[in-house]
């Protein structure tokens, strides 16, 4: 069986996107004109991070589309689906199935669990005081991410911009029959675009971000609906009771828990 080793996108892109990276590309076709207006897209961003970090309670379900770049410059798209349920200041439930990890990370506001369904095991670490500080956590001392965890924080727009270029809010479009307005930014290492709902919800819809710094441009791309905001979750929407057979583990133990597979491409050439 081949092994293949996997192209994987810089710093700037894990810590907006999971660390994980469908570009197509146009030869000769002209960069979007950017808005009249200077500062429309920062507005309407602006706008959506006040929306979602005043939310105490919400939650909603995602779709993930992954691209990895092989050395023979082939992209292979790898997909997953979760939930997020978030309960400010810091109880969370986010679950993230794929073909190749099927994971759960659960904040009762006192303990972060990390429960491996697929493998039956768990670890847990000290809780945080908010979900802004679990989720620094959980990346800087576990290399853990909660899908579209920037989108979600107490303050994003201070998150998002930080690093941004360039601005434009490029028009309006449509995410699942849902009018958006569109946005796109660039920085240093990556470009990303934004559709954010028009009128009175302005949610995020569409999240996609392209890594320059790795040859073919790989993206990821995050798209998020059925969103509830305002309603209470069950008393025990944050409660993990160990399964039947289950075993706790260091959380250093859970390495393969990735929705890319470890460096096989199954069925490959000998």
């Amino acid at each position: 069986m081949r092994r293949v080793v996997w192209s994987r996108p810089g710093a700037a892109l894990t810590r907006a996107a999971l660390g994980l990276l469908a570009a197509t590309t146009v030869a000769g076709a002209p960069a979007p004109a950017a808005s009249a207006e200077d500062g429309e897209a920062q507005n309407i961003l602006k706008a959506m991070s006040d929306y979602v970090g005043r939310q105490e309670n919400l939650s909603l379900k995602y779709d993930a589309d992954v691209e990895v770049v092989t050395p023979a410059v082939e992209k292979i798209q790898f997909s997953a689906s979760g939930d997020v349920t978030l309960s400010r200041p810091n109880k969370f439930r986010v679950s993230r199935t794929g073909g190749y990890a099927d994971v759960e990370l659960i904040s009762d506001g006192s303990n972060v669990t990390v429960f491996d369904r697929g493998g039956n095991r768990f670890a847990q670490v000290t809780g945080s005081p908010s979900f802004d500080e679990a989720v620094d956590r959980l990346r800087n001392e576990a290399s853990l991410e909660l899908p579209g965890a920037d989108l979600l924080l107490s303050k994003p727009y201070e998150e998002l911009m930080a690093g941004v270029l360039e601005a434009k809010h490029i028009g309006r479009g449509v995410v699942e029959g849902v009018e958006c307005e569109h946005l796109a930014f660039r920085n240093l290492d990556t470009d990303w675009q934004i559709w954010v709902e028009v009128g009175e919800r302005p949610l995020p819809r569409k999240y996609v971000i392209t890594s320059k710094a790795v040859g073919a441009a790989p993206q990821y791309t995050l798209r998020l609906r059925d969103w509830k905001t305002g309603v209470s979750p069950a008393s025990d929407a944050f409660a993990f009771k160990p399964p039947e057979g289950s075993t706790g583990v260091a959380i250093t133990l859970l390495k393969d828990i990735d929705e890319i597979p470890a460096g096989v491409v199954p069925g490959g050439a000998k």
